[in-house]
C-alpha cells in the first residue's frame, strides 16, 4: 500500500468531488492529447519576478508533465535513487510520488508515495536523462491514473488514497531505458503501452482495474510513446500507435490489429502521434522520418494509405497539427514546420537563444524533451535547461519571446500544461505557475 503523509490523512476525510470542466488539462498534451487550446490571455512573458504566480519545491525529480483538474494540479516525481546526474542513493529506496498541488498558492496539499517493485533499470545511460517518473498521468474527473513501469498502473482518488494497482511486467528492452509512455482513458477502459516492461499494450477496467485485453508483439521493442485515440475515416473509434518501422491501428475495444503501414519510423519511436480528419501523422526516430497515414484500412495497407512521407524527424518531442500545418521541436534544438497536406518542410530553423525578446539563462539551446504546445495566437516550447521560446504559428518563423527562470538549474524535460490563462511549469525541482 502507498504510503501517506499526515496531511493526507486528515485531507482523505473530507470529501473531494471534482467533475471535468473546460479549463482542465487531464492528460499528456492535454484533455484531447494534442496540445493545442484556445486560450487567449496567456502570458508570453515571464521570469523569477515577472508574471510569476507561485513556485512549488517538488520532493523529487520527474519527466512527467503536469495535469490539472479543478482546483489542483498533478504531479508525479520520484525520490530515493538517482535523484542527481550523478546518481546516488540505492536502488532499493527508490519511490514514487503522486503529488496533488493547490492551484491557488502552490502549496502541496497531498502526496502519495509508492515504493519500487525491484529489480529496477540501473540509474545510467539515456536511463538518466529522464528517471523514473516519465509518464504523465490521466484523470477522468473521479480518479488520477499514474503508470510507473515495472511498478506498475496505479489508481488513486482524489484524496490521494490508492484505488487498485496492478502490474503490467518486469522485463527491460534491449536498451534498459525504462519506459516513457503516459496512460490514455477511453470509455471505461484505462491502456497502458507496457512495450518495455512486457512488449504489450493493455487495457483495464478504470474502476476495477480487471485486465480487459492484452495485445502482445515483439514488433512493440523500443516503442515508447503513447498511443492515441482516432476516429478514422470511416468514423469508427481506432487505437493508433507508432512503432519501429511500421504504424498501426488497432480496435480500442479488443486490441486487435486492423490494419498496419510500414515506412521508415527507425527505433526508438517516442513520439506521439497526431490527427486530423481520419489521417495520422506519425513522426519519430533519430534517424527515422515523417509520414502520413489515411487511417480506416484492413491488414497491410503500406500501398494503399500512406499519402507521403518526409526524412524530417525527432527524437523525443511529439508533434502538433494546426491550421494544415506540423509543428514540432526537436532534440537537437530546431523549430520545424510543414505542410500537413504534401510533407513539404516550410522552415527548418535552430531556436538560438540570442532571438529578439531575451535571452537563454545559458547562452543557447540544448535541445528538447519537452513537446511544443499552442495557446491562442502564440506557440510555446521549452528547451531542456528551462528556456521557453514563444512564437507564432504560420510559414514564417520569427521567436516573440525567450523567457528563461534564473536559479533553477534542473531539467525541464516536461511539457507545459495551460488552464485558465495560467502556464504550468516543471522541472526536476520545482512546479511554477505563470500568469499574468
Amino acid at each position: 500500500m502507498p504510503k501517506i503523509s499526515l496531511f493526507t490523512m486528515f485531507a482523505a476525510c473530507l470529501p473531494l468531488l471534482t467533475t471535468l470542466h473546460a479549463a482542465d488539462w487531464t492528460g499528456f498534451r492535454g484533455s484531447d492529447h494534442d496540445g493545442v487550446i484556445s486560450e487567449e490571455k496567456v502570458p508570453t512573458e515571464w521570469s523569477e519576478t515577472r508574471n510569476m504566480k507561485w513556485t512549488a519545491k517538488l520532493p523529487g525529480p520527474g519527466t512527467s508533465s503536469p495535469i490539472i483538474l479543478g482546483d489542483r494540479v498533478y504531479v508525479t516525481c520520484y525520490s530515493g535513487y538517482g535523484e542527481t546526474r550523478g546518481g546516488g542513493g540505492s536502488v532499493s529506496d527508490l519511490k514514487r510520488h503522486l503529488v496533488a498541488v493547490n492551484r491557488a498558492d502552490g502549496k502541496i496539499v497531498w502526496k502519495s508515495t509508492v515504493d519500487a517493485v525491484l529489480p529496477e533499470d540501473e540509474y545510467q545511460g539515456f536511463m538518466a536523462e529522464h528517471g523514473y517518473a516519465s509518464q504523465t498521468p490521466v484523470t477522468d474527473g473521479e480518479r488520477i491514473y499514474c503508470f510507473f513501469g515495472k511498478s506498475g498502473v496505479h489508481a488513486f482518488d482524489l484524496n490521494g488514497k490508492e484505488l487498485w494497482k496492478k502490474s503490467v511486467g518486469q522485463e527491460s528492452s534491449s536498451r534498459r531505458w525504462g519506459s516513457g509512455a503516459s496512460p490514455i482513458l477511453y470509455g471505461d477502459l484505462l491502456i497502458v503501452n507496457a512495450s518495455d516492461e512486457s512488449q504489450s499494450i493493455r487495457a483495464f477496467n478504470k474502476v476495477t482495474g480487471e485486465e480487459v485485453w492484452k495485445a502482445q508483439a515483439a514488433g512493440l521493442e523500443l516503442t515508447f510513446n503513447t498511443p492515441r485515440i482516432v476516429k478514422n475515416v470511416n468514423g469508427e473509434d481506432e487505437l493508433v500507435v507508432a512503432v519501429p518501422y511500421e504504424v498501426w491501428g488497432l480496435n480500442p475495444k479488443t486490441g486487435k490489429l486492423n490494419w498496419y503501414a510500414e515506412c521508415d519510423l527507425d527505433g526508438n519511436v517516442s513520439p506521439t502521434i497526431v490527427e486530423k480528419d481520419g489521417i495520422v501523422y506519425a513522426v519519430g526516430g533519430r534517424n527515422g522520418g515523417t509520414v502520413a497515414v489515411k487511417t480506416g484500412g484492413e491488414g497491410d495497407v503500406t500501398k494503399t494509405h500512406i499519402l507521403w512521407t518526409s526524412r524530417e524527424t525527432t527524437y523525443v518531442p511529439s508533434p502538433l497539427l494546426y491550421e494544415g500545418k506540423l509543428y514540432w521541436v526537436s532534440d537537437r534544438g530546431q523549430a520545424y514546420c510543414l505542410d500537413a497536406k504534401t510533407g513539404k518542410t516550410i522552415y527548418r530553423e535552430r531556436l538560438a537563444s540570442n532571438e529578439s525578446g531575451g535571452g537563454g539563462r545559458r547562452g543557447g539551446s540544448r535541445g528538447f524533451y519537452a513537446s511544443v504546445v499552442l495557446a491562442g495566437d502564440y506557440l510555446y516550447a521549452v528547451n531542456r535547461q528551462g528556456d521557453t521560446y514563444v512564437y507564432k504559428p504560420g510559414e514564417e518563423f520569427k521567436i516573440v519571446h525567450v523567457n528563461s527562470i534564473d536559479g533553477d538549474d534542473g531539467d525541464f524535460n516536461a511539457s507545459p500544461a495551460i488552464a485558465d490563462g495560467n502556464i504550468y511549469l516543471r522541472s526536476n525541482q520545482s512546479l511554477y505557475c505563470i500568469g499574468e
